[in-house]
């Protein structure tokens, strides 16, 4: 059976239309997570982020992330140490959001905290910390790979 020319290019036009077809439905399948849900809100604060930041590298030393057998230890800096600290950690993984973690700052009286590696899923993360102390705010972020 022969083709035509007017069939043909009906044939390439259904295939097209069934490739376009098929890109679509595959871009509607495509998670898309945004880096904040209340994106517009964040911006508008983040000049106190900004200060936060400035503040925390003037301290002495930095936060220091690191992975002690089966639990993450955060210590914090030395200026730290013996004061009532409140605030939040977050392990922000910018790959999936549904690894992201979220816990309260609770150190000891050296300025530490454990956090147990089993709430932790291996990937990617930035960990946020923001703390306030003597009535200053402070915020750190620095990058942790768990594997």
């Amino acid at each position: 059976m022969r083709l035509n020319w007017g069939n043909k290019l009906i044939l390439v036009f259904l295939a097209f239309g069934g490739m376009i077809s098929y890109m679509v439905l595959r871009c509607m399948q495509t998670p898309v997570d945004l880096v904040a849900s209340e994106y517009y809100k964040d911006e508008l604060s983040y000049q106190q982020v900004i200060d936060a930041r400035q503040r925390a590298e003037r301290l002495s030393g930095k936060v220091d992330l690191r992975r002690e057998g089966t639990h993450l230890a955060i210590h914090m800096p030395r200026e730290m140490e013996h004061m009532k600290l409140t605030g939040s950690i977050q392990l922000y993984c910018p790959s999936d959001a549904a690894r992201d973690r979220h816990f309260v700052l609770r150190v000891d009286d050296e300025g530490r905290q454990d956090i147990g590696m089993d709430q932790i899923r291996p990937g990617h993360y930035i960990v946020r910390v923001q703390w306030q102390g003597s009535g200053e705010q402070y915020y750190v972020e620095e990058p942790l790979t768990i594997q």
